[in-house]
């Protein structure tokens, strides 16, 4: 069953923006993180519904990068130090990844 969720969670995609970012390598690196097949899909999902696809480099007025956050640092690191802040965000704001996703379900932003 676990390879059945990490397959799952983690399928590779052959989408590969100019610089060379990989999804999948940031959704690996989420699931080495939080150490939780949970909490890590939750993330996931949550960050693939977001306008970024997974781009680093991504801009939606004043949001940027993969997590989408208001803030400029976000705009100047690579798309790990992106997921480490938007994980000590979510953690702060909602106290679980799944708790973030489900507020993102009901209110369409997170």
């Amino acid at each position: 069953i676990a390879l059945f969720i990490v397959n799952l969670c983690f399928v590779k995609t052959n989408s590969v923006a100019a610089d060379n970012y990989k999804p999948t390598h940031y959704k690996q690196y989420i699931l080495i993180t939080l150490n939780d097949f949970t909490e890590a899909y939750c993330l996931v999902e949550l960050y693939t519904k977001e306008n970024s696809r997974w781009d680093p480099k991504a801009r939606n007025g004043s949001h940027v990068g993969i997590p989408q956050g208001r803030s400029k640092w976000l705009a100047t690191v690579n798309g790990v130090k992106q997921i480490d802040w938007g994980i000590k965000y979510i953690n702060n704001r909602y106290g679980s990844m799944c708790n973030a996703l489900d507020h993102f379900k009901r209110k369409g932003w997170h």
